[in-house]
C-alpha cells in the first residue's frame, strides 16, 4: 500500500511545498547561472524510469559549454568550474527536480535515473532496479554515491527495490541530508562525474 498509493501521494505534496518554500533560492541559483554562464539554465536529458519508460529529467545546468579546437566539449573536469562546482558540490542542481516528483516521473528515494544507453548492459538482477520509480536520492548515494563501483550501486539499488518502507525513506532521507552538509561521496576517485558503465563481466 505505502510503495503503489501512499507514497506517491506523499512525495507529489512534499514536492509542491518544497517548490513553494524554496523558489527564492531556486530562482537566485538560475540567476546566477544565467549571469556567470549564460544559457541554457537547466540541463534536459532523457533516462528511463519506473518499467524503462523514458522521461525527461530536469537539473540545474553545472558545467560550461566550452570546446576544444576540434568543436568537441571539453573534458567534464575542465567544464565544472566556478559557480557550477559549487552549485553541484551543495547538490543545489538537483532541485529541478522536484518537477519531475511533482510529475510522476520520478520519487524521492528510489534508485538513480540512468543513462539510456545503460538499459541494454543490466543484467536480470541490476534490470530490477526499474520496478520502483527512481529517486533524486537511494540507497547506494547514502553508501558511497560516486565513490564505490557500478555493480556495488546496483545491489544497494535492489535491495532497496526489495526492502522499500516508510522508515527506510526516512533514514535515506536524513542520511541524504548529513552527506549533502558535509559534501561527501560527490566525485568518483578519478574524475568529477563517476565514470561510463560498461557491463558487468
Amino acid at each position: 500500500m505505502y510503495q503503489k498509493g501512499i507514497k506517491l501521494w506523499m512525495d507529489k505534496f512534499l514536492a509542491l511545498v518544497l517548490l513553494i518554500f524554496l523558489s527564492p533560492i531556486m530562482t537566485t541559483v538560475a540567476l546566477l547561472i544565467y549571469l556567470l554562464m549564460g544559457r541554457p539554465i537547466l540541463f534536459r536529458q532523457k533516462r528511463p524510469g519506473l518499467n524503462g519508460e523514458i522521461f525527461s529529467i530536469f537539473k540545474f545546468r553545472t558545467m560550461t559549454t566550452k570546446k576544444d579546437v576540434n568543436g568537441e566539449l571539453l573534458p567534464d573536469e575542465k567544464r565544472l568550474v566556478g559557480i557550477g562546482r559549487i552549485i553541484r558540490s551543495t547538490s543545489l542542481d538537483e532541485l529541478p527536480q522536484l518537477i519531475n516528483v511533482l510529475k510522476g516521473d520520478m520519487s524521492f528515494v528510489g534508485p538513480r535515473p540512468l543513462l539510456i544507453e545503460y538499459l541494454d548492459l543490466y543484467n536480470d538482477e541490476q534490470k530490477k532496479r526499474h520496478n520502483v520509480l527512481p529517486g533524486i536520492t537511494g540507497w547506494a548515494q547514502i553508501n558511497g554515491r560516486n565513490t564505490i563501483s557500478w555493480e556495488q550501486k546496483f545491489e544497494y539499488d535492489v535491495w532497496y527495490v526489495e526492502h522499500q518502507s516508510f522508515w527506510l525513506d526516512l533514514k535515506i532521507l536524513w542520511m541524504t541530508f548529513s552527506k549533502v552538509f558535509k559534501q561527501s561521496d560527490i566525485h568518483s576517485a578519478s574524475s568529477v562525474s563517476m565514470e561510463k558503465f560498461r557491463g558487468t563481466k
